[in-house]
């Protein structure tokens, strides 16, 4: 679930298909989102599962899998 919020999120952040985007990709290299997108994709994914997910350390995230596994750890607290 979490996986397919974030596509979801990205996808409309970054104008592409969420087809496109796989775990392994980096936000920065593969998806050539920025900080401020990150950030974005972030609140859009909030929005979307309805979970509080802490802002503090999304710097340094920089793989797919590794947001999908802080929004997973967000949903535990």
């Amino acid at each position: 679930m979490e996986f397919e919020a974030l596509k979801k999120v990205a996808a409309t952040v970054l104008g592409m298909d969420p087809e496109e985007i796989e775990m392994d990709m980096t936000f920065l290299t593969d998806l050539g989102a920025d900080s401020l997108d990150l950030y974005q994709i972030f609140m859009g994914v909030e929005e979307e599962t309805g979970l509080h997910i802490p802002t503090e350390g999304l710097d340094k995230l920089t793989t797919v899998r590794e947001a999908v596994e802080w929004i997973e750890r967000a949903g535990k607290l």
